[in-house]
């Protein structure tokens, strides 16, 4: 973790973060805001061609960052989901509910044309609260 006067970052492994020069959070304040994050774990596509373990994975990454702050689901406030197909809604919301049913943040879902690994059907962000 890194930190300057106004923000604390994570850096994780994802390839993109140096060649684009981005952390996968930041956190400012009370503040922590999760970059988009894909269903890659150590460079490894996750559930390849299949939306609920992508999505799963993917939040389970973005809550890794979270946890970097010492906070966990709970401190959610906002999650955006991003579908390459309309067809995944259901699995992917399947996997969002299974994790933030008992939290019920602000959710946004979208479909996209496509991500950086076409393989990839699912990303998400997430933001949260840290209280003192």
């Amino acid at each position: 973790m890194t930190t300057d006067r106004r923000a604390e970052r994570v850096q994780t492994d994802s390839p993109w973060e140096e060649s684009i020069g981005f952390a996968r959070a930041v956190a400012a304040g009370d503040r922590v805001l999760v970059s988009g994050t894909m269903p890659l774990v150590h460079g490894v596509l996750q559930g390849e061609g299949d939306p609920y373990q992508q999505a799963k994975a993917a939040f389970g990454n973005a809550l890794a960052a979270l946890e970097r702050f010492g906070l966990d689901k709970h401190a959610v406030l906002r999650t955006r989901m991003y579908l390459t197909h309309a067809r995944d809604v259901d699995d992917v919301g399947r996997a969002h509910k299974e994790i933030f049913d008992a939290v019920r943040p602000a959710a946004t879902l979208v479909v996209v044309s496509g991500f950086v690994d076409s393989r990839v059907l699912v990303e998400v962000e997430v933001e949260a609260l840290r209280t003192p």
